[in-house]
This record gives structure tokens, sequence and C-alpha cells, in this order.
């Protein structure tokens, strides 16, 4: 037994004795997503259940599990605070129950640097130490390194089921107070069938993207759908938000080699993760995978230093005038502002890049555009209309970049569902946006 395991086996605890080192009043953290430790999480809700702790605030990036947390009867004893809001939280959020900080995801490790002004205690559930001493946090290292040093104390799930990844999303069981182990499955995010609509719209952006290209795709079916259709390109790079497993397909099909990228050349690189079983294996130990903070991932100087540069994201609607709404509907919150700005930046100051924000034209079976003349008042701009590249809908592609405000409507009009048309050519006479 070397030191480290010394200091891990001094270290070790069940759950409900790590969950003792929170106190009344605390403010704890954990990273994006999977990151979330489980084991802790319910011990210190149980704490709370029994009256033994007030005014503890849960602070989640993403939630994508769920937790204890989010019950109404803890409100006030241990409650949760978004960043970016998931399934699990999203009703809590839209009926009061939570609350959610705006903000673009690059900004978070800074917010807990210079703005926040404590944090009491960090935890996260992590892969098991390595022989140096060193645990990772494989899903996510978005926040990972801010959240280590700003805070009092750092609380630990060791998952034996978790792998390891290289980058800067380590700790040191030097800076541990207290862990625990635990054994379980990690949760997988389940892609449904490609639609039709997803492969022509996935199609329309692969045949944008050229040889040598380094690509950020977002969440969900029309990102899939690119991945998917990318596999003919050659010495493709990924510098990624998300890695997603349509990016583990082109890696192994040879469609990525990371060769061409001026930066962590013949790697992949990303802040976040989640996908199936085959892409967790992938990850393991990989030295050609790396994770990195969110605040140099997503930063749009770092993003702009790739030539060529590809960015995919989708939104939920978009206006004649060009802005894009990805995460309101109306004034009821759905998700977050997450990286798309960022990105649509990096792509934006790229040399040669293109950003490409995609949806479907409509939505309930077809009855209701998801192009207005204005967004749905209340609706939160995510992306602003002077940002906007390339817009993409299953009726076609326009590049918004450099045209007037009555060209712009125009384009954006011939995206939209044909019964739909005619109904926003003439709100645009109304706004003379059209001349």
């Amino acid at each position: 037994m070397n030191k480290f395991q010394e200091m891990y086996q001094a270290k070790r605890k069940s759950p409900e004795e790590v969950a003792m080192y929170v106190k009344s009043g605390d403010v704890c953290a954990c990273p994006t997503g999977l990151e979330e430790p489980t084991a802790i999480c319910e011990a210190v809700a149980a704490r709370a259940m029994r009256g033994e702790l007030t005014g503890v605030v849960h602070h989640a990036t993403l939630s994508v599990k769920g937790g204890p947390f989010m019950k109404p009867e803890l409100k006030g004893k241990y409650e949760y605070v978004s960043w970016f809001t998931g399934a699990p939280g999203r009703k809590g959020i839209q009926e009061g129950i939570h609350t959610y900080i705006p903000c673009n995801y690059s900004t978070i490790p800074g917010y807990w640097r210079d703005v926040q002004p404590r944090l009491n205690v960090f935890y996260a559930e992590v892969s098991p130490m390595d022989k140096h001493g060193y645990f990772s946090c494989p899903m996510a290292g978005a926040e990972v390194v801010a959240m280590r040093e700003k805070a009092d104390i750092i609380l630990l799930d060791v998952n034996d089921q978790m792998p390891r990844v290289m980058g800067d999303c380590l700790i040191h069981i030097s800076q541990v107070t207290a862990l625990c182990e635990s054994s379980r499955p990690l949760l997988v995010l389940n892609n449904p069938p490609l639609s039709d609509d997803d492969k022509k719209i996935g199609q329309m952006i692969a045949d944008e993207v050229c040889d040598g290209a380094t690509l950020q795709l977002g969440i969900g079916g029309i990102p899939n759908a690119v991945g998917v259709l990318l596999k003919d390109k050659k010495d493709l790079g990924l510098h990624t938000e998300m890695f997603t497993d349509s990016m583990v397909d082109l890696l192994e099909c040879g469609a990525v080699t990371n060769m061409k990228k001026p930066i962590h050349v013949g790697k992949t690189v990303a802040t976040l993760a989640w996908g199936s079983k085959k892409m967790y294996d992938f990850m393991d130990d990989n030295p050609a995978f790396e994770m990195y903070p969110v605040s140099y991932i997503n930063n749009p100087a770092v993003i702009a230093q790739h030539d060529n540069f590809v960015s995919v994201n989708s939104c939920i609607e978009v206006d004649l005038f060009g802005q894009v709404c990805s995460e309101s509907i109306g004034t009821k919150h759905y998700s977050g502002s997450g990286g798309q700005l960022d990105f649509v930046r990096g792509a934006n100051m790229s040399k040669g890049g293109k950003g490409f924000i995609a949806m479907l034209s409509t939505t309930k079976g077809g009855t209701i555009s998801k192009i207005k003349p204005i967004l749905t008042p209340g609706s939160i701009v995510t992306t602003p209309r002077n940002e906007v590249d390339f817009l993409v809908t299953e009726n076609g592609i326009v590049r918004l970049k450099g045209q007037t405000a009555s060209q712009r409507a125009k384009m954006i009009i011939s995206l939209a569902a044909p019964q739909f048309r005619e109904e926003l050519e003439f709100e645009a006479k109304k706004m003379n946006l059209i001349i």
C-alpha cells in the first residue's frame, strides 16, 4: 500500500458519514450531468428530511439524473438551483419550486471564481483513484477546476463504473476531505431513430463541411444526423462542448483524425459527455481523448484558432429578424443558453468557419410554425440576429450573414412550411421588413 492508498483508506467512509460534513446553510455544487454524486446527495437529503439540515443549496449546471433535492418538501432545507435545465428539473422551475441562473456555459467557471461569494462543498461522482492518487471527473471537465479551487471541502462518490479520462478534470486525494464508494451503471442517453427530416437537414449541413474541418455538434436528432452523414469526409477534427455517440462512429471509421487541428493535434477534446455504454468504454483510459474546462473549450477565441470550424446547434424558434430562441417557450423556461452562442461566435471568427442553427420548421404535427414574424412574447434570445450565419430546416438552407434585413426575411420565410409562408410574408410587409 503506497501513501496515496493510505490516504484513501483514511478518508473512506459510508455515504451517511460523508453527508455529515454538510452543514446547515452550506452552498454545495457539483459538475455537469453524470458527475452529480447520487449516493452523497441521497444521504444529505435524508438528513434534511429528518430535520437535521436547513438552508442547504444544491447547485447543478445540468442535472440529468434528478435527485431528492428536487422534492418540493425539501424546499428551504436542501433545494436545487439550475444553471441549465434538463427534463428532471424542468417542471419544478416552471412551477416556481426551483430557480435558474441565466448564463452562457463558458462563463460558469468564472462565476464560481469571481462572482459567487462562497462554495462550502464541492461534491462529485468520480472514477476510481489511479496509482498516482488522482481521480478523474470523466463526464464533465466543465467546472471542475474552478469548483475544486473555490470549495472549502471536497467530497467524492467513487463509482467503479466511471471511465478514467485524461485532461484538466482531475482531483488529487490530498485535496479530498472524505469519500465513499459505489458501483452504479452510468445513465445512458437513448437517441431515437433519425427521422427523414433529420436526415434531410443533416445532409444539407454535411454538404457544407469540407475535408479538414473541425466540428462541434450539439445534442438532438439533427446534430446526430450530421455526424452520421460525415463518414465519407477526411481528416476532420473534434473540438466540442459535448462528446456524443456519432463522434465515436466518426473516429472509428477514420473520418475524424484530429490531425489538421492547430492545437490538441491527434486528440479529441470536450468539456461534457453523455451517451451509450459503447461511448463510455471508448473514453476509458484513452490517451487520444481529453476533458477540459468549459471556459477553455467554449472560448470563442480558442474555437477561432481552427480554420473551417463548423458549429451545429438546434433551436426552438426563429423570427423574421433572424433572432434565435433555444431556451424558452415564450415565458416558460425550458433549458438554458448552454454553449450555443459561444460556438456560433467562434465559428464566425474562424477563417472559413460556418455556424449552423437547425430545426424542423413546424411542431404539433405541422399545425404550428417554428418560424414566427416575431418571437413568441417573452421568449429569450439565445443567439442575436447579428451572430446568426446559416439557418436550416427540412425546407432548405440559407446563409444570412451579410444580407439586408429584407433579404434575410425573405430567406427565412423560404425555410417555413408552405402553408405558413403567405401569412409570414403578410406580417413581414406590415413590419416593413419586405420592401
